[in-house]
């Protein structure tokens, strides 16, 4: 049980200070600390498929205005994680621009550290 606080603390602290930072600052090398480089992005963007590797997903990141230089809200939240032995799921809600995400980040224990090996995304906005 005391482990599983540790990882739970882990993986809200690699949420909350790499991804939403990551991702409000525009900082791709920051947010691609935590993820796994063959990480695949799957889901759907108003009603289209969406799928990008990591790489494809942090040059976006990387190449569009970020909502710290928007001057656009931004909320990052964390609504569950569940961890089973070294694997776990975060679900988490990001409010940016005129979108409303629900992403579920999957992590995999890997040399003591939590990494985010996939991830789907849908967009709540509409």
């Amino acid at each position: 049980m005391e482990n599983q606080k540790e990882d739970i603390a882990a993986i809200t602290d690699a949420v909350e200070n790499y991804y939403f930072k990551g991702i409000y600052e525009g900082d791709e090398m920051l947010l691609g600390s935590i993820f796994h480089p063959g990480t695949l992005v799957f889901g759907d963007v108003k009603g289209q498929p969406y799928f990008k590797t990591v790489d494809l997903y942090l040059d976006g990141v990387k190449n569009r205005q970020s909502p710290k230089d928007s001057g656009k809200p931004f909320k990052g939240q964390i609504l569950s994680i569940k961890v089973v032995n070294s694997i776990a799921v975060a679900e988490i809600n990001v409010k940016m621009y005129d979108f409303n995400y629900r992403d579920f980040l999957s992590f995999h224990k890997i040399d003591g550290q939590w990494i985010i090996v996939n991830k789907m995304l849908t967009d709540l906005s509409e």
